[in-house]
């Protein structure tokens, strides 16, 4: 089976389901309810690990996580300019949505591994204001972010929606970094 990437979406939900328009809104934003509460749930229940994962070359699982961040948060920032070039707001090549697509999916894939040390290495902590922003937002970049992708997915959508979520997304993306890899390299320096 093949997909034709240039057919137009699906209205989500359809229009013959007979759910009213704002479902097409209610339900994106109770999924990205339920997708943060559920991992932070999680992340509080669950026993912390220590570890969840290292890769050889790095120094710790700090490092690791640092810089696999740092991968996520370069590429969300190609997000961020390829979004502006695909909405006319900064001129650019035929390719940008095609490269807002590609930076998106590598920024998802680099941050899972660190969502799941997060989760299952440190667990959902709130011993110092720094770690408790960056276990509530953590949860909430996930739900923010389950929320983006069903909206993608809807016709008809406000032209202001889906940046508005996007920045969202960014935002949050950008205090995660600042509030991990980036104190991470002040506290313990820019290692490997």
């Amino acid at each position: 089976m093949t997909v034709d990437p240039n057919a137009a979406t699906q209205s989500w939900p359809s229009p013959e389901s007979g759910r009213p328009g704002a479902a097409r809104y209610l339900i994106p934003a109770l999924v990205a309810a339920a997708v943060a509460v559920a991992l932070g749930a999680y992340g509080k229940v669950h026993e912390p690990a220590g570890t969840a994962f290292n890769l050889a070359g790095f120094s710790s699982t700090g490092a690791v996580k640092s810089w696999l961040a740092s991968v996520a948060f370069f590429f969300a920032l190609v997000q961020l300019v390829s979004a502006l070039m695909v909405y006319g707001k900064l001129p650019g090549p035929s390719w940008s949505a095609t490269a807002h697509r590609w930076s998106g999916r590598v920024a998802f894939l680099v941050a899972v591994p660190v969502a799941v040390h997060c989760l299952y290495a440190l667990g959902f902590q709130s011993y110092e204001t720094r770690v408790l922003w960056h276990s509530l937002l953590g949860c909430f970049f996930f739900g923010v972010f389950s929320a983006k992708m069903l909206l993608l997915r809807s016709e008809r959508l406000p032209g202001w929606l889906l940046p508005i979520v996007g920045g969202l997304v960014l935002s949050v993306l950008t205090v995660l970094w600042l509030t991990s890899a980036l104190w991470f390299f002040r506290t313990f320096g820019v290692t490997t």
